[in-house]
């Protein structure tokens, strides 16, 4: 059976003609087909996006884990108490923060909750990146009844679609942002919070299974889960407009669809508004995750739910509580949204080219 093209499965020099020819059959142009059938081969599939995705983020955190663990602490510090000219504050602000900690704990003591780290950032990002195109592309196929590579970006659908990705990466990652909370926040040198003093990630997860059972590892899920949705919705919505319109206005500088430059500066835009709109959430995730539980280990001894987070904080230690740690968090996110997704397009990328 000949298979170049000259008939069979057309897939040769004879596929473009006859496919176009039926295309006209149907009122539509040759063209029009060649090109969508162009987008739908070059579309990376969920399983490489959610390993570029989860690559990417494990690389990002590598280098901006200690922010995190300084951002966790000053978010932490003076928990439900009335700030007094008499209050003592080890951390004063982000740098005199992260000299102390690097000072007195090291490099170790900066990387505290790495491990569980990268295994959040697998769990979120592999899930928020890997599922948001084919999410997208259900809602505008919903509401729009056509695919999303064939209009212009409709932002409230791409927010819905981020924010169900990241509250989905969230709800699955929970145990791990739970132990990476609570290693980050012990110290021997200037405590803030509880201490839950575990020897590393699977002791963690094996005391809090011991106290509270799966009910424990998931404590403070709901928490975790409105701020990677508040967040996710902002980052993913905010990346794909703001690289859109950088490639269009700017494609004659070389700022193009794949250009490192149009990455890195949707990334900066990007991590701004992220920061100003899940800060609120990040501090009260945090301080979920941290808490002491309650006796007989169901439930915490400070909150019962986020709710009741953001008003005992709120009430007790003023509004701008709630960005308490926001430079340190600007300084994580910023750093961590240009170069997750700097390595998450240099990852699709290569992933084109040689897969």
């Amino acid at each position: 059976m000949a298979m170049d093209g000259s008939g069979g499965s057309g897939t040769g020099t004879g596929g473009a003609p006859a496919m176009g020819a039926v295309a006209q059959g149907f009122g539509v142009s040759g063209a029009a087909v060649a090109k969508k059938a162009e987008q739908v081969s070059a579309r990376p599939s969920i399983m490489f996006t959610w390993l570029a995705g989860s690559l990417a983020s494990c690389g990002a955190v590598t280098f901006t884990n200690p922010f995190e663990v300084v951002k966790t602490r000053l978010q932490l510090q003076g928990e439900l108490a009335k700030s007094t000219p008499n209050m003592v504050k080890p951390y004063h602000n982000v740098a005199q923060a992260f000299w102390v900690i690097g000072k007195n704990e090291g490099l170790r003591g900066l990387q505290k909750g790495l491990g569980p780290g990268y295994m959040y950032q697998i769990m979120l990002n592999g899930t928020r990146l890997g599922f948001y195109e084919p999410a997208k592309g259900i809602l505008y196929r919903a509401f729009t009844g056509q695919s999303s590579d064939s209009q212009r970006p409709i932002i409230p659908l791409n927010v819905a679609a981020g924010g169900m990705c990241g509250m989905a990466g969230a709800a699955l990652g929970s145990p791990f942002f739970l132990v990476k909370t609570r290693m980050q926040s012990a110290s021997n040198f200037a405590a803030v919070g509880f201490q839950h003093n575990y020897t590393s990630s699977l002791d963690g997860l094996r005391k809090i299974w011991r106290d509270g059972g799966l009910r424990g590892l998931y404590r403070g899920m709901d928490a975790a889960m409105m701020r990677a949705g508040a967040g996710s919705s902002v980052q993913l919505a905010t990346y794909d407009h703001c690289k859109s319109y950088i490639s269009r206005n700017l494609a004659h500088r070389g700022y193009d669809d794949n250009s490192v430059g149009t990455h890195f500066m949707a990334s900066m835009i990007t991590g701004f508004f992220v920061c100003m709109v899940m800060n609120p959430f990040d501090v009260v995730s945090t301080r979920m995750y941290n808490q002491k539980s309650s006796a007989g280990g169901h439930g915490g001894a400070l909150y019962k739910n986020p709710l009741q987070c953001f008003y005992k904080t709120v009430s007790t230690e003023g509004f701008f509580s709630l960005y308490k740690g926001f430079l340190a968090h600007y300084l994580r996110l910023g750093p961590h949204t240009i170069l997750m997704f700097v390595f998450v397009e240099q990852i699709k990328a290569f992933g084109k080219k040689y897969i």
